[in-house]
């Protein structure tokens, strides 16, 4: 196996963590946005849900793709190895987790953009659905936030996989 070059890995980590910080901000965004789509009866919702599927499709889902491609070719080119460390595992697994429910919220996501554009939007028919976004985002917020925390600290503990290679140097 070829190892890439320090400078190959610096650059492999100034993309996973702009993806991952852009993903960050990304959900943030759509949370307020969602926020404001719900409280907000001035601004019609031509104004907010078209704009959230935009944002979702476009730019929360290639980030948080980004990160979690770019996280394991990290893992896999690099002496931290996929699962030799617990809180590698445990930020692949919530990134995985993030990214399946996003792609699952697509569909309610898409519906209330399609109603606004139509005019059929109404609250009392979609206020699920409008939760379900500010629920979901907050959720989203959340987990990328202690992925973030998990890179930050890199609590200790190595998996028995790891404690194996450890023993046996490699």
């Amino acid at each position: 196996m070829i190892l890439p070059s320090a400078a190959q890995r610096k650059f492999l980590l100034v993309v996973h963590v702009a993806t991952s910080v852009g993903s960050l901000g990304a959900i943030a965004v759509f949370l307020l946005l969602a926020i404001i789509g719900t409280v907000d009866r001035r601004l019609p919702p031509l104004a907010i849900y078209p704009a959230l599927s935009q944002v979702a499709w476009w730019i929360i889902v290639p980030l948080v793709s980004g990160a979690l491609l770019i996280g394991i070719i990290q893992s896999l080119v690099t002496p931290w190895g996929l699962f030799r460390h617990y809180w590698i595992i445990a930020k692949l697994g919530l990134t995985v987790f993030a990214l399946g429910v996003l792609l699952l919220q697509l569909s309610g996501i898409d519906q209330l953009a399609r109603a606004a554009a139509d005019g059929s939007f109404t609250t009392d028919a979609f206020a699920s659905v409008q939760a379900s976004l500010i629920l979901h985002a907050s959720g989203g917020l959340v987990v990328v936030l202690l992925a973030l925390v998990l890179s930050i600290y890199k609590p200790r503990g190595l998996t028995p996989y790891g404690a194996r290679r450890l023993r046996s140097g490699q």
